[in-house]
């Protein structure tokens, strides 16, 4: 049982850190017009999923969990179209920080895509 518990909160924990990230790559944006804009939009959509995960977690039908998940998923969409302009400005120095988020972010919206796709099939069999 402690195996299961503790696959349960893999996924928190990597958004948790995703989050972190994304402080991290907010706070290294240059203190323009730009940057300040960007950087609070990307700092909200970039740490919305890690919030909105716990909310899911207490989902209160099959429903509920599937839009939560989805509202992560586009969170994570957003995020990432904010990371795509943050590259090709280039309002970073560290060409790497941002690929390495953008990756990051990437294989977060498979894991979203393949669980809603998960709990949409489970919620049709119960049927």
């Amino acid at each position: 049982m402690k195996l299961e518990s503790n696959r349960k909160y893999d996924l928190e924990e990597r958004l948790i850190e995703f989050s972190l990230l994304i402080i991290r790559l907010v706070e290294m944006l240059p203190d323009t017009r730009v940057g300040s804009h960007i950087g609070g939009q990307l700092l909200r959509s970039g740490t919305s999923p890690a919030f909105n995960y716990g909310e899911a977690q207490s989902a209160e039908s099959i429903n509920d969990f599937i839009h939560k998940m989805k509202v992560c998923l586009k969170e994570l969409r957003e995020t990432k179209i904010s990371m795509k302009i943050i590259k090709r400005k280039p309002l970073l120095n560290s060409i790497e920080v941002i690929d390495n988020s953008l990756k990051e972010c990437d294989e977060l919206i498979a894991i979203f895509v393949k669980s809603i796709e998960t709990a949409q099939k489970n919620k049709l069999i119960k049927k």
